[in-house]
């Protein structure tokens, strides 16, 4: 069933933009989303791109920075809206969301060799899922 009830704490185009991300379900730029919403009265490039920016902020979607286009988020328990991966498939471009304890709990106490401790991540693993890697 498609969660599409309101949030109380998003605007207006915030909303148009994450009900649309929703709908579609895989990855889409930020001009096919701006194409898509202008019924409903998004004109400018700019107010996707603030909505946009707000949503991921608040953990709502997440940019896959390899494909410059947003995913909404799968996981509910997922606030850390500075630490995502992906897993991306080469062949079909199937993309989903990684949600694991062992994984994030590692990357939470990593640093690197100079001693910096990270604030957020976004990774993104590549090669074939399952159906492509059967072909």
């Amino acid at each position: 069933m498609k969660h599409m009830h309101k949030q109380e704490n998003l605007s207006k185009n915030q909303q148009i933009v994450l009900d649309y991300i929703e709908k579609v379900n895989e990855p889409i730029k930020a001009y096919s989303i701006l194409h898509n919403v202008q019924k409903k009265g998004i004109k400018a490039p700019l107010q996707v791109y603030r909505a946009l920016d707000k949503l991921v902020e608040i953990g709502k979607i997440h940019k896959i920075e390899s494909r410059n286009a947003f995913v909404a988020c799968k996981n509910s328990s997922c606030q850390l809206s500075k630490a995502t991966a992906f897993s991306i498939c080469e062949s079909c471009e199937e993309v989903s969301e990684i949600s694991d304890n062992k994984l994030s709990k590692y990357l939470k106490s990593f640093q690197d060799k100079a001693g910096m401790k990270f604030k957020k991540y976004n990774l993104e693993f590549f090669g074939l899922c399952k159906k492509c890697s059967i072909k």
